[in-house]
């Protein structure tokens, strides 16, 4: 008998002996360990199982590593084996509250050393029991299921058990009144540091492998009900303040100045924090109680990555979202709410569109937010609140194809431009002392040259400009902008001198202006005008940080309105040009009594000639950009926009120089010229 009774007692010690070195391996307190995906762990007991050529319809099923519990299965795809789901798992209600119930110590010392689906079942609780659990054990802080948590490994299978244990909680939570339902401070905290688990990027990669395919909206929707039952006692106060997960709140006052408040939030640890603003309008704090409310922002810099939508079998539409999920909870009477987003990924080219997310339909929907600006680190958002709580974000898309299109025009025509217009110089200064004989004559072509300098050097301007370098770097940039709007503010006012003179060729026949105050009389207006107005404007908008647009190098125009001091010369110039265009084409039809059809025809074909010469030298192509401004303007117009803008410097080419007969002359002799010193 006491040898019998000498063998239990070892045997016991054996397992407890043995329960104590297994244990720190499972619930190592290590950072470093408990956030190593066990999918990079080689599972050596039974990676043959699934090794070899595979069929398409063949599937495989592994059982998990040691102390782990569930299974991974794989499918075949294009002859290898590829995993699909994987639901190994550490965690169950009596790993939770061992250390709250020492009477569990037993069972989960044999469910250490042995697969916990071999245990007796009566053993295992149902994760539904865990409020229960948690109304015994810890009901004011859930403090004694958190370090159980922490400690578990980022497995597919562990992360679902969390997200069903916080939707447990939350789903809990709304069956008791009193004391214990309501939220606490600290059962934030707590709830926060465990959803901070699962949202680890470290953890990223293993959602892609759980069956539920929902469980990240599971996860954001149970979030947001726990945070709906939160009261906040001070002005304004942080409550989690975790890596992957932050919760603030502020009092809202009705007849308050204060009505912001912001989360700010690490996105990885080699970039700056993404920030998220949230405002309220002060319509609508108008429209809210007397009486004090509140406001609670819960910000996820990873959910993200995670978030799945909820697709049709023939609908594929993948919405990246580039910056923080974040969930409000707001006053119910509060209907609008101004948001400015951060970027997370900054140099995308790609656009931004705010968007909320639909918790019925598992979806990204467009339709309350509407996107204000899309600037190149943030965008800013006016969304309208239809329910308590809601989740916005920001969604990245391709250039849509109205862009690519014209973009592909505007560097094909710039390109070509620049080209002719230094072609255009060229020939110019071949023939510059055949062709200058007159005043007028000699004041012409300075105008052409001056109006080939300022459009070239405005072309290399903007084309330095589209440098991504060049727009990161904001002194660059200021200079870049600077000169584009002198330059081009040049090529209009060369442009408008050039009318003058036209003008000054019709109405004045007998009296004539000498050379050198013609000449600088259009150097102060081609260069000194729009040396004025790009000083002025530098000087007024430079200071508050209002030149340059935040997305390129360019003059602002939702902050101060700087475009304006290039959009109002450019058209009133262009207005003016236009009437020029139209008093030349009055003068060039002579009435004549019995004149026959073809001298009719010949009248028709020199003012359609005459016109299409001074279009683009008078640049009123400059004109169809006012039907681009106009919204849901079609593409067509756009697109003749585009190319008779970026092809200027080609038709200057065209109109200004070689369809002079003039020049045309001067260069015949020139070449006859040659052709007889070579035969020489």
């Amino acid at each position: 008998m006491k040898a019998q009774v000498t063998i239990v007692c070892s045997l016991l010690f054996f397992l407890t002996t043995e329960c104590s070195l297994y244990k720190p391996k499972i619930h190592r307190k290590d950072k470093d360990d408990f956030q190593t995906p066990l999918w990079k762990h080689k599972f050596s007991r039974t990676q043959d199982k699934c090794s070899g050529n595979c069929s398409l319809t063949s599937n495989c099923s592994q059982s998990c590593d040691l102390y782990f519990h569930g299974e991974i299965v794989f499918t075949c795809n294009q002859g290898k084996w590829q995993k699909t789901t994987e639901t190994c798992t550490s965690l169950s209600v009596d790993a939770l509250f061992q250390g709250a119930n020492p009477a569990a110590s037993l069972s989960m010392a044999s469910s250490s050393l042995f697969p916990m689906n071999l245990v007796d079942s009566k053993a295992q609780h149902h994760i539904g029991d865990v409020f229960q659990g948690i109304h015994k054990y810890c009901p004011e802080d859930y403090v004694c299921i958190v370090d159980p948590v922490k400690s578990s490994k980022v497995t597919s299978g562990n992360i679902a058990f969390v997200v069903e244990l916080l939707k447990n909680i939350s789903t809990g939570l709304q069956t008791l009144d009193g004391q214990h339902g309501n939220v606490t401070h600290e059962k934030m905290k707590n709830y926060g540091k465990m959803a901070n688990h699962i949202l680890n990027k470290t953890a990223i990669s293993n959602w892609a492998f759980i069956p539920n395919k929902n469980a990240s909206s599971d996860l954001l929707e149970s979030v947001n009900a726990f945070a709906k039952k939160l009261q906040i006692h001070h002005e304004s106060e942080s409550i989690v303040n975790e890596l992957f997960i932050q919760t603030k709140g502020a009092h809202i006052y009705r007849n308050s100045s204060e009505n912001s408040f912001n989360l700010s939030m690490p996105v990885s640890d080699d970039t700056e924090d993404a920030l998220v603003l949230i405002e309220i309008p002060r319509q609508a704090l108008r429209e809210l109680p007397s009486n004090v409310s509140q406001a609670i922002g819960i910000a996820f810099p990873t959910l993200g990555a995670i978030l799945k939508e909820a697709h049709g079998p023939n609908v594929n539409l993948p919405k990246p979202v580039n910056g923080l999920i974040l969930s409000l909870v707001l006053p119910e009477k509060l209907k609008e709410i101004v948001l400015t987003f951060d970027k997370i990924n900054k140099s995308q080219s790609a656009s931004s569109r705010c968007a909320g997310w639909h918790s019925e339909k598992r979806q990204w929907d467009e339709s309350p937010c509407k996107t204000v600006s899309d600037a190149r680190r943030t965008v800013n958002c006016h969304c309208k609140c239809n329910r308590t709580v809601m989740s916005f974000s920001i969604l990245m898309s391709s250039k849509p194809v109205r862009d690519k299109v014209l973009n592909y025009i505007t560097f094909v025509g710039l390109s070509v431009s620049i080209f002719s217009l230094a072609l255009c110089l060229v020939i110019e200064a071949v023939v510059w002392s055949r062709v200058v004989v007159t005043e007028i004559s000699y004041m012409r072509h300075v105008c052409i040259v001056n109006i080939a300098v300022s459009l070239l050097t405005a072309n290399v301007w903007f084309i330095i400009g589209s440098n991504a370098y060049v727009r990161e770097d904001r002194k660059w940039c200021v200079a870049v902008t600077f000169f584009s709007h002198f330059f081009f503010l040049s090529l209009f006012f060369w442009m408008l001198f050039k009318a003058l003179l036209i003008v000054y060729g019709i109405l004045v026949v007998f009296r004539r202006i000498m050379k050198s105050r013609m000449m600088a009389i259009g150097f102060l207006v081609g260069y000194g005008c729009p040396l004025v107005i790009a000083v002025i404007t530098i000087t007024v908008t430079g200071p508050r940080e209002g030149y340059i647009r935040d997305d390129a190098c360019w003059l602002n125009w939702n902050k101060t309105k700087a475009l304006y001091a290039f959009a109002i010369p450019a058209l009133a110039i262009v207005a003016v040009n236009l009437l020029v265009v139209l008093a030349v084409a009055i003068n060039t039809q002579r009435p004549l009594m019995g004149s026959s059809k073809s001298q009719d025809m010949a009248i028709v074909f020199r003012i359609s000639k005459n016109v299409a010469i001074l279009t683009p030298l008078l640049g009123l192509t400059w004109g169809f950009g006012l039907a681009t401004l106009l919204e849901g303007t079609h593409l067509v117009f756009h697109i003749i926009f585009a190319l008779l803008n970026a092809f200027q410097g080609f038709f200057i080419l065209v109109f200004g120089t070689i369809m002079d007969y003039k020049i045309r002359d001067a260069l015949r002799m020139r070449g006859s010229r040659e052709q007889q010193r070579r035969h020489r």
